[in-house]
């Protein structure tokens, strides 16, 4: 198996371009990705998420997603966590029999 190749947001860019060129000229889908060095499936979702962005679009997208993420992952605090998973007050339990709830320690 050939060893997973990591493409910037402007490589990508540049070889859909290549790839709208070739299948202008009358290519097909499958001879496209092949010269080009990709898989169908990652041209189709190359095609969906960088569709009609120039190079300095997508980089700026990617800054984007990459920020979003490192948020959410600074949005959960250890203290938020720790007063979850031990709380300050007691649980209480309650009986119940005939005459109704009453509290039981």
């Amino acid at each position: 198996m050939a060893k997973r190749r990591h493409h910037t947001p402007e490589q990508v860019v540049r070889k859909l371009r290549e790839a709208e060129v070739r299948l202008g000229q009358g290519a097909d889908v499958l001879t496209v990705c092949k010269e080009l060095d990709i898989s169908e499936p990652t041209y189709y979702r190359w095609r969906n998420q960088y569709g009609g962005l120039k190079a300095d679009d997508a980089k700026r997208l990617k800054e984007l997603e990459k920020g979003n993420t490192t948020a959410a992952n600074a949005s959960v605090s250890v203290p938020a966590a720790a007063s979850i998973t031990s709380p300050s007050e007691p649980k209480r339990f309650f009986a119940i029999d005939a005459k109704g709830p009453s509290p039981r320690s």
